[in-house]
């Protein structure tokens, strides 16, 4: 009987308390209060509830106790709406109606002015890339992503690695800026790669031609500046997992991050991992020094790599100021072709052809840990922007411990050791005393401190500190007119450390006996440096054509491999030295843009004059260091001129066809080499493109198909010891599409590519592994997916 009245209690307990959180939901419908158009994108929020209106207008706030709510609606171009709603059974469904917001003429020619527009008006080459062509063009790495832009082209390292060439300048040249902080790692080593995770960028900037005013030394040739995202919307939260896999190195990779705000602040993160083998070419023989190689599979042993990147960003906003700071870690390891790296390989006991995945000696890790915050406050007609940065760089070559000349076998495989610290400061006041001047005046501080280890000397260790401070004004003559002008000073700091040989050499004295000394390869010494760099230009703007024209004077400080490398390059197989006596790149740029487009076609010419005082190379000479050529850092004048040209046109509204070319010509007009075109010097080249927009065919929504067709022309303007590389041509196919696979708003988004349709054997000139006579990779056949949430 106990028990029969406990049950029966505790079931009358629990119906007790299941009526008392009994919980409701609220259901509407937001509309246009002139049209009765749903409102899509409205925010419905109160005290811990929040909803978002879907393309019809509906919304829903769950799990509500009965009671009275105060709820706000609002949205973009509305005025916001409050109400108070009782919850209570049998609730009847809302509908919410907004007023278009009053606005006078004023504010809208000064808030409206889109994007494309800005990008117009401002006195500057440039190219906005966009995160719908990011997606649609992803490539193994970022700058092979960009490379489909005119005038944007890449120093590949096998399949995952690429530095960017704008223009034909690339390495120290150009400025790679993320979040407002130069990248700063080994990018002086034409084997070392860009560490920066391309997945999660939304919005990149080229600027071709010189940017020194801005962005400082590095900024000679150009910049790609990957710019901060756009902030989370209100009360938001969205993700996505981006699965891509590829067949001719059997690639698996993952990326996921997820991005979401409540009220002021609001967070962002991002996972990546990439998986994969050596990558396959097109031929079965490799030929270098005089030593056939055979390739198994048409594998290039060695070449397999991983990466594993991670990011997580904070950030708060409210009224006038934004804060977001970032965190993120690039870790990467790969190997190098193995007959690359010397020829000690012919004797080695390493069988790389036993597996297509390890990772063998050579190789190298490389880990980037990069913290920045980037700030902007507001007050009254100025905005102060501060960004501040701390970077470390460990780079470890591994290859296998040989004796070379004097040097004992090693005890180790770490070859070449590489902590780089950087420490960036960038303070600007962004200024508009009217509706005419727009102001920036600016100050950029760096300060690095690189460290070195391994057996195997190349650079010193080296400490760099580098100030510039900089002012520009853009005047707005009439809204189709804008002029630009600007002025900048830099002074920077080379402080180079002494090194001495692990390992004794002998040397013969004058009286015929022999000594043993631990030879300097570098010695303490400090360097500085000092220059103005100036620019000015216009954009006018007349009915559907922009003019652009920008003249400027830049400079770029020598690097301390420049100024005091003394060692073997073994990636390269040769010796480097540098120059202590090298003095600033010096360099005077003309630019000009013309862009006419209309709603039927774009057609566009950017031409470009260059002019290098004292330009920095790498000069071969008649010198050898045990049985090793000697090249040596020197300076000449080199004249440049090029351009690109494109054109696109939309035909029966659903194909689109898009061409471009782009063309070089560099020229030393002294020094040893004069006469001749300085390295690296890309070819003609041409791109053709066309999109087809199908109509929805069963789960498949807006499919396109895309055809690519490169073609190269032979680049026999060399230097030596650049060989000639015949010209080539390479075809593309895509597939893009959307599945509404979960019958809701965020539609999955499938890409099926395929490069090198067929299988064509050819030679990149800019590619780090033509010097040894490896052609760019065979046909793949990549599928990628990306599912939001």
């Amino acid at each position: 009987m106990l028990k029969k009245t406990l049950s029966v209690w505790l079931w009358l307990s629990l119906c007790t308390i299941a009526f008392a959180q009994e919980s409701f939901n609220i259901e509407g419908t937001v509309l246009d209060a002139s049209s009765l158009h749903p409102v899509e994108g409205a925010t419905i929020y109160g005290k811990d509830i929040f909803s978002i209106s879907s393309r019809t207008g509906a919304f829903t706030l769950e799990n509500l106790t009965p009671g009275t709510y105060a709820l706000t609606v609002s949205s973009m171009g509305y005025a916001s709406e409050e109400i108070n709603i009782a919850v209570k059974p049998e609730m009847q469904k809302l509908t919410i109606y907004l007023k278009e917001s009053a606005t006078h003429l004023e504010e809208v020619e000064i808030c409206g002015k889109t994007q494309l527009r800005e990008n117009k008006e401002k006195p500057i080459v440039a190219v906005a890339v966009s995160e719908v062509f990011l997606k649609a063009n992803r490539e193994n790495s970022l700058m092979q992503t960009l490379g489909k832009i005119p005038g944007v082209s890449t120093v590949n390292i096998g399949s995952g690695q690429s530095k960017p060439v704008i223009r034909g300048l690339g390495f120290n040249r150009v400025a790679v800026v993320q979040n407002g902080i130069k990248h700063e790692a080994q990018q002086w080593g034409s084997d070392h790669g860009l560490e920066i995770d391309q997945y999660g960028i939304e919005n990149i900037q080229i600027i071709k031609g010189p940017a020194s005013l801005v962005y400082g030394s590095d900024a000679i040739a150009g910049v790609v500046d990957i710019q901060p995202n756009n902030t989370p919307e209100l009360h938001s939260f969205k993700g996505e997992v981006n699965l891509l896999g590829e067949s001719n190195n059997d690639l698996f990779g993952i990326s996921t991050g997820i991005e979401a705000r409540k009220h002021h602040w609001y967070y962002r993160g991002r996972l990546t991992y990439r998986d994969y083998a050596d990558y396959k070419v097109p031929t079965d023989k490799i030929t270098y020094e005089n030593y056939i190689f055979d390739l198994h599979d048409n594998n290039l042993r060695n070449t397999a790599g991983e990466e594993a990147n991670a990011s997580f960003s904070l950030g708060y906003e409210k009224d006038n100021i934004q804060s977001e700071t970032t965190f993120s870690n690039v870790y990467a390891k790969n190997g190098f072709f193995a007959n690359a790296h010397g020829l000690e390989v012919i004797v080695s006991d390493i069988d790389y052809d036993s597996s297509s995945r390890d990772i063998d000696l050579p190789f190298h890790k490389v880990n980037h840990f990069k913290i920045t915050n980037n700030t902007s406050i507001e007050s009254g007609k100025h905005t102060f922007l501060f960004d501040l940065g701390f970077q470390n760089n460990q780079r470890e070559e591994h290859s296998e411990p040989t004796p070379h000349g004097y040097m004992p076998k090693p005890d180790s495989t770490k070859e070449r050791i590489f902590n780089k610290n950087t420490y960036a400061l960038n303070v600007r006041d962004a200024f508009s005393p009217n509706d005419k001047h727009n102001m920036v005046f600016g100050v950029n501080l760096e300060y690095q401190d690189n460290n070195i280890g391994g057996w195997g000397f190349l650079i010193p260790e080296y400490n760099r500190f580098t100030v510039g401070g900089f002012a520009f004004d853009t005047y707005q003559v009439n809204p189709d007119f804008h002029i630009l002008a600007g002025l900048r000073y830099d002074y920077g700091v080379t402080e180079t450390k002494a090194y001495y040989d692990w390992f004794q050499t002998p040397r013969n004295n004058p009286d015929g006996t022999t000594s043993y000394i631990y030879m300097q390869r570098a010695e303490n010494k400090t360097l500085d440096f000092g220059s103005f760099s100036a620019s000015a230009g216009l954009s006018y703007i007349h009915n559907h054509t922009t003019y652009k024209l920008n003249v400027g004077k830049s400079f770029r400080m020598p690097l301390a491999n420049e100024l005091a490398s003394d060692g073997v390059n073994y990636h390269m197989y040769r010796y480097e030295k540098g120059n202590l006596d090298l003095d600033p790149e010096s360099s005077y740029q003309l630019d000009i843009d013309i862009d006419h487009t209309t709603e039927a076609f774009s057609v566009g010419v950017s031409p470009f004059v260059n002019y290098f005082e004292n330009f920095i190379y790498l000069n071969p000479t008649s010198n050898y260091y045990e049985t090793l050529q000697i090249y040596e850092y020197t300076q000449s004048q080199v004249f440049r001129v090029g351009g690109e040209v494109r054109a696109s046109t939309t035909l029966f509204n659903n194909l689109h066809l898009d061409a471009s070319a782009e063309y070089v010509y560099s020229r030393q007009t002294s020094g040893p080499k004069e006469g001749f075109t300085i390295p690296f010097s890309p070819p003609l080249v041409g791109l053709v493109s066309a999109r087809y927009q199908f109509k929805n065919l069963l789960f498949f929504d807006k499919p396109q198909f895309i055809a690519e067709y490169k073609i190269a022309a032979a680049q026999d303007e060399i230097v030596p010891p650049e060989e000639v590389t015949d010209g080539y041509q390479v075809f593309n196919l895509s597939y893009l599409s959307e599945i509404d696979l979960f019958n809701n708003d965020l539609p999955v988004e499938l890409r099926i590519k395929l490069n090198n349709v067929f299988n064509t054997k050819y030679f990149d000139h800019t590619s780090f592994y033509r010097l040894i006579d490896v052609p760019e990779a065979g046909r793949n056949l990549s599928l990628s997916i990306t599912l939001p949430f």
